[in-house]
This record gives C-alpha cells, structure tokens and sequence, in this order.
C-alpha cells in the first residue's frame, strides 16, 4: 500500500516539482541567489560586530557605538545591496544555461538591474543611489530585469543580430562587439521606460509581491513550508531544493528587512526569515533528525541501531543529516515519517511564541546554517543567549518528540537482529 502511495506521489507530484525547481530560469534565480551568500554572511558579521550586546558604559561598548557608522560601511557595501550581486549573478547562470557567455550575461543582467533605479540629486552632494532598493526589496526586481536582459541576448544571438568581427579579433574583443546589439536594446528600453515614461519598477513589482511576502511571514506559512519539506523529503526527495528555490528571495527579503531595521537601531519586524528555520525548527536538519540521532547513539540497544547513532549525531550537530535520512532509514519509513514531520512544527510553534513575547529576538544575520543550532541561533539574533538556550530546549522537544518512535523503530530493529542469530544458530 505504501509503495503504490509513494509511486502514486512521485508520478503526480514529486517529479513534477521536482522538474519546476530545475526549470532554467528558477534554477539561475537559486544559483545567482545563492552566490550572494559569502558576501552576506560575512558582511552580516559587521552588523553582529556594531551591535553586540557589550554591557552598557563598558569602554568597548561606547567605542563601537562611537564608531557604529563606520563599522556598518562593510555591511551596506556587501548584504545591504544583495540585490545587485544577485542579478549579476542571475544574468551569468541563465546565460551560461543557453551556452552564451556569462559575463556578458551577468554584466547585462546588473545593467539592467541598475537601470531600473533613478538616482536623487542632493544638494551640495551630487546625485545619490536609493539604497534600500539596491537590497533585499529589489530582489524581486533584479530577478525579472536579469531574466530579461539575458532573454535579449540570447534572442539577437539566435537571431544572428550581432556585430560579426574578423575572425583575427581576439575572442575577448569579438564578444564584446557581439554585446552591442543587447546592451543597447537593454539599456534603450530601461532608459525609456524607467526616465521617460517615468514608470516606477521598484514600487509596481513592491505592490504585487507584498501579499506574498507578508503572508510567508506568518505561522500558518511557516508550518505549511515546514510541512512541504518533511513531506518530499519522506519519499526521498531533498524538500528544501525544491521549496527553498521558490521561497528564497522571500525570505532573504525579510532577512535583509530585519538587518536594516536593526542597523537603523530599532526591532527586527518580521519572525520567519529562513535563518529561523536554520536556527529554531530544522535541527540537525529536516525533520529536526539530531533528536533522533541522539536517541540512537545514548538509548539504541540494537546494534544497528548504535552504530547508526554513532555514525550521524556528529554530521547531525552540524545539521547534515543525509546520513540519517537514508540510513535509518527515514525515507519511506511509516514509523519515524510521523515525528519528521510533527517535530518541525511543534518547533516552529515554540520558536513563533518565544520571538512574539519578546523572549528572543527576531533573527536578522545570515549566520552559517552549519554552525551546531545554539551557537547559529546566538549569532543569528546578534549575540541572544536567551535565544541560544531556546536552541537548546528545541532539541530536547525534539528528543522528547521523537522517542516514542524510537523506541518502535529500535524495538523492530532488535528483533530482526535476534532473529537472524537465531537462525544462524
């Protein structure tokens, strides 16, 4: 019956989805997205520096508050306008998806992404940048504008609407004659429509993708996402490559909200970035599984059921948890499915209410998701022990949660080891 299920599930479902996160144009959204990660990660660091929680009047404290404006400058030069290393890298993962040169693609892609925005004259200054719309709440924008632009030049090359050079030319040289014709496609229509017409890119798309970023950050979402990844990871497929290329750019729209308005110096807005599903519900990796691997190493008493333990609860620490997952194993498996999938919810529950009443604050660096839970989510918060110690009571649940289970699934286990003696007898 399981296995009709299961093959039901991934003819009709599964594969499907599986295919719509490998879709081209998805998967250089992801790529381009995920490139940025060094580049906010680290400069995440800079904003836990000017903010860590030093007592108050302590000399190192006042220094960093005397020099928060410098210190930030590293922040607003590498997170703060994520957007614009994304669309670069958009641009050069879905050119190179066509076989097209990639820089060519990337530039274009950042070109058009820049366009898109109308510099402020300043009095006494110059002309200024509109910040905010170069981070997180451009993503939107800097998506459709690099699709576009690589879309051009992938057109006038299959076209043959390009400047052909002698073939002497060096290769470098000719590509770049062969770029005249999309750049200025590209820029003529960005130029047109964004100076011209004065059409406002930035607060269109805003409007349209509001709804979706407000209601990604709310719990039924959040457990609804939580859900979606357990429940392909159950029949073996890796839920968060298919849910976190479509859910990416808006958690990292949240995330860099977060981080702007704690830079500002006031509270974190919104709960559910991906790093809370990083710090707080996915410990040990989905389905909250280092519960369960603590299990099998402290409590097993099949042999199996030991070695296994033995074998994941390091790489679960580090919230790797491949090892378990098809181990145990816990795909397809009708015993340990169940606390897969309840375990991340009774998490996000715990974790939703904790941040609400103000016992941890809300998530707003991009901490590295292998860092072991208490040690992420201390960082993630900007140095909250209350929200390390959350952590922590996280995977206790988790244990607690998955114990029963555990018990069934090792009891089975024992028996067929008993068993197979028996007969070698």
């Amino acid at each position: 019956m399981l296995e009709k299920f299961s093959a039901f599930l991934d003819e009709k479902l599964s594969t499907p989805m599986a295919k719509l996160a490998e879709q081209r144009h998805l998967r250089a959204v992801r790529d381009g997205i995920i490139s940025t990660l060094p580049l906010i990660i680290v400069g995440s660091i800079f904003l836990v520096v000017a903010f860590f929680p030093f007592p108050e009047g302590s000399a190192i404290k006042t220094w960093l508050s005397a020099n928060a404006v410098t210190m930030l400058l590293p922040y607003r030069m590498t997170m703060y306008i994520m957007s614009l290393y994304a669309a670069w890298g958009i641009g050069y993962s879905l050119a190179k998806s066509y076989n097209l040169d990639g820089v060519t693609g990337g530039t274009l892609a950042a070109t058009s992404f820049l366009l898109t925005l109308v510099p402020q004259a300043v009095e006494g200054m110059g002309w200024a940048m509109p910040m905010a719309n170069l981070g997180g709440g451009g993503m939107f924008v800097a998506i459709l504008a690099s699709i576009f632009a690589v879309e051009v030049l992938r057109f006038t090359k299959t076209k043959n609407i390009v400047i052909k050079m002698p073939e002497q030319v060096p290769a470098s040289v000719s590509r770049s004659f062969e770029a005249l014709t999309p750049a200025a496609i590209v820029i003529g229509f960005f130029a047109i429509f964004t100076y011209f017409l004065g059409v406002d890119w930035h607060g269109m798309i805003g409007k349209i993708v509001a709804p979706l970023v407000s209601a990604t950050d709310t719990l039924p979402s959040a457990i609804f996402i939580a859900t979606l990844i357990g429940f392909f990871w159950s029949f073996g497929i890796h839920g968060m490559s298919i849910v976190g290329s479509l859910a990416r750019p808006l958690w990292l729209t949240l995330l860099d909200n977060n981080a702007a308005e704690v830079a500002a110096g006031n509270v974190a807005p919104h709960i559910f970035p991906e790093q809370f599903f990083q710090g707080f519900v996915m410990i040990g990796g989905a389905g909250a599984t280092l519960g369960l691997a603590i299990l099998l190493a402290l409590r097993a008493k099949s042999q199996y059921g030991k070695m296994l333990g033995k074998t994941t609860v390091i790489p679960a620490i580090f919230n790797i948890n491949e090892p378990i997952m098809f181990g145990a194993p816990i795909v397809l498996n009708p015993i340990l499915i169940i606390p897969f999938i309840i375990a991340p919810i009774v998490n996000i529950v715990i974790a939703w209410a904790a941040t609400v009443s103000g016992l941890v604050p809300a998530m707003h660096i991009a901490a590295p998701w292998t860092l072991p839970a208490p040690l992420f989510a201390f960082m993630a918060t900007g140095g909250s022990w209350s929200a390390a110690l959350l952590a922590v009571i996280l995977v206790i649940v988790s244990v607690i949660i998955y114990y029963p289970f555990f018990k069934i699934y090792d009891r089975k286990l024992l028996a067929e080891e008993q068993g197979e003696e028996s007969q070698a007898a």
